[in-house]
């Protein structure tokens, strides 16, 4: 079921979103060589508690982090962790949700660690790109599939894959709502876009092959070629005046 937000559950969306945004840029000042993930799950839990919020990802179906830190081959749901220690040429992709107020926002960047490939800082470019494709299209009387398929177009036409398994999502009281946010697809297809409606659009593309696949702490999902994977993440809020994305601070 597709949710759709009055102005004042809107109005609480956009200040979740906000302190989200703030906690990926506050996150970022600490992510250098030498630093733990478990160290940046504890920045942005101090941060967003501080905030007078709850992380969304803490204990949710019994994720024990915060939020999510995925390095290099870790496509999404990476554990925080003190043996986890970021290096120089590294990436890594914070995804970070709050609950504020009663409503949530979800947001993902992926960040560089110090100097990275020419190939890491394509990866990371076209999936950035690709959700501001996607964003477009994020339209009243538009069609979800279109959305989607923009997403692909751009990624795959930048010599990328779209990871299938994993999808974007409604958002509001609950973490996750419906619809579901494929980040493929075809255009003029699905649900019609409606004012009020609140979407984590979340575009993630691999270097290698799309297939991926679950380790056995249950959590984590990697490429199953080993190659890098980037993700970009944001909440919108679908209005009359166009797509307002809430975590872009």
């Amino acid at each position: 079921m597709i949710i759709i937000k009055n102005n004042r559950e809107i109005e609480l969306m956009k200040e979740a979103g906000k302190l989200v945004g703030e906690t990926l840029n506050l996150v970022e000042k600490s992510i250098r060589p030498g630093i733990s993930t478990l160290a940046l799950d504890k920045i942005c839990e101090e941060f967003i508690i501080r905030s007078g919020a709850i992380p969304s990802f803490k204990n949710y179906n019994g994720f024990p982090g915060s939020i999510c830190a995925s390095v290099n081959e870790v496509v999404v749901h990476g554990i925080p962790s003190r043996e986890i220690i970021l290096s120089e040429g590294d990436i890594i992709t914070i995804d970070c949700g709050a609950l504020l107020n009663g409503f949530h926002g979800d947001a993902a960047r992926t960040f560089k660690v110090g100097q990275v490939s020419e190939e890491a800082e394509k990866l990371i470019r076209v999936t950035e790109e690709s959700f501001f494709k996607g964003v477009e299209q994020a339209r009243v009387d538009q069609r979800l599939g279109d959305i989607s398929s923009a997403i692909q177009e751009h990624i795959e036409s930048n010599g990328l894959s779209v990871v299938r398994d994993f999808t974007g999502h409604g958002i509001g009281r609950d973490l996750h709502e419906g619809p579901s946010i494929p980040n493929y697809g075809v255009a003029h297809r699905g649900p019609k876009l409606r004012a009020g409606m609140a979407l984590a659009i979340e575009p993630m593309a691999n270097l290698g092959s799309y297939h991926v696949k679950v380790l056995e702490d249950n959590w984590t999902a990697v490429t199953r070629d080993g190659k890098w994977s980037a993700q970009y993440e944001n909440t919108v809020i679908i209005t009359e005046d166009g797509p307002y994305i809430t975590t872009l601070v």
